[in-house]
């Protein structure tokens, strides 16, 4: 037995207790839930505008012309970007793009390629 309290998934209260071998209990909701499954569930997820899962490494194309504060011109559409690395926030990929040097891009603005 597990003397080990951990924060509720459903609710967030702090004293959620071991019930049995993988299951935990919260005394304020009554959720149970495998602590495994839940650490699972919050690996970061991101999809391209086609809907597609992508991962660190791919390799993406911009599919639409995107304006660069500072910059002559902007990132035109059909640029390849490779080896990108996601990351948590609104603009949830970083990469370096030729001519721009380091960005960050919106997944909704990119498609696997």
């Amino acid at each position: 037995m597990s003397d080990e309290m951990k924060q509720c998934p459903q609710c967030d209260c702090p004293y959620g207790y071991f019930v049995r071998e993988d299951a935990y209990a919260c005394p304020e909701c009554n959720h149970e839930w495998n602590p495994a499954e839940v650490a699972d569930e919050d690996t970061l997820v991101v999809k391209d505008a086609n809907g597609n899962i992508l991962q660190d490494g791919d390799s993406v194309i911009v599919i639409k012309d995107l304006p660069v504060k500072g910059a002559s011109g902007p990132i035109k559409a059909g640029t390849k970007v490779k080896r990108i690395r996601l990351v948590e926030g609104d603009h949830n990929i970083d990469c370096k793009i030729d001519g721009f040097g380091a960005m960050a891009l919106k997944s909704e603005f990119v498609r696997k390629g």
